[in-house]
């Protein structure tokens, strides 16, 4: 008997998969290397008031960037998606 072959991908589908990994794994580095710059900032300020934390802007810069790139994945903010819902609403006048 002959295993049956995959279901072929759908090419949209499979690209939003991508996307969102991408994302999933940025956001994991983001958190990561935030989570150590406060840690390492914690450690080495013990005692002392230097006013505003210096990871306060890799945080807050950083973090705008994956939280565009969040909306982008998962909100359809995307080149391919604008294009085409533009392309339907233009039919749609026509």
């Amino acid at each position: 008997m002959e295993p049956q072959a995959a279901p072929a991908r759908d090419p949209e589908l499979w690209r939003q998969a991508k996307a969102r990994a991408t994302f999933k794994s940025h956001l994991f580095t983001y958190l990561a290397v935030n989570g150590l710059l406060w840690l390492i900032w914690a450690v080495t300020t013990r005692g002392h008031d230097y006013g505003l934390p210096w990871p306060i802007w890799s945080t807050v810069f950083w973090g705008i960037g994956v939280v565009m790139q969040g909306i982008r994945v998962y909100a359809g903010w995307n080149k391919e998606g604008m294009a085409e819902r533009e392309y339907e609403r233009l039919a749609r006048k026509r």
